[in-house]
């Protein structure tokens, strides 16, 4: 004869200890990447860049100035070779926003000033002539976009229909994208953390 023996189920009891420890390791390790980011950060300041002369221009938001290749920090204009539409024709609003900020650089008094790099060693900076700021300008005129800055101004010339806004047209990132050229992150606080995790995995 058989006896059926019961037993008491067992349960596992999860260990908080566990948990515990990862959610301190996660901490450590947001803890450590924001020592290093606001490190970045101050070593830049420190490496402050301010140029000033004659500018050749590259495209609506790219000069060289003083042997410095030079980024317009904030905004992203169209790319060189870029077409948009208006009144259902195609045009160059690549060229016309080179031309546009070669027209605001012409100015004697140009000077730029920047602290940080993107990632292909070129300098973000805010450059101004003739008591205009450049960046600005070229987003207030419909010939760049927002990028991380000026986006009030973006809203304005788009009410307003100025440059590229009086038709239609692909984002300039966005055109990138599909046509084979380099990725670049936005000029705001994300895209610099971006920049930098970059910059430390390498």
């Amino acid at each position: 004869m058989r006896f059926l023996s019961f037993r008491k189920p067992r349960f596992r009891r999860r260990s908080g200890r566990r948990r515990g420890g990862q959610l301190t390791g996660w901490i450590v390790v947001v803890a450590l990447f924001g020592a290093c980011a606001l490190l970045a950060a101050r070593l830049e300041e420190l490496g402050r860049v301010e140029i000033s002369g004659s500018a050749r221009i590259h495209d609506g938001d790219t000069l060289t100035l003083q042997g410095e290749r030079i980024r317009l920090m904030g905004i992203d204009a169209f790319e060189k070779n870029q077409t948009c539409e208006r009144e259902g024709a195609i045009y160059a609003c690549g060229r016309e926003a080179e031309a546009h900020l070669l027209r605001l650089a012409s100015a004697s008094d140009l000077k730029c000033d920047g602290t940080r790099r993107d990632r292909y060693g070129r300098l973000l900076a805010v450059c101004r002539a003739g008591g205009v700021d450049l960046n600005r300008e070229m987003v207030s005129s419909g010939w760049a976009t927002a990028y991380g800055d000026y986006g009030a101004d973006e809203l304005a010339a788009r009410r307003n229909r100025r440059g590229a806004w009086r038709g239609e047209f692909v984002e300039p990132s966005a055109w990138r994208a599909t046509n084979g050229q380099p990725r670049e992150n936005e000029h705001d606080f994300l895209g610099w953390l971006l920049e930098k995790a970059g910059g430390f995995l390498l």
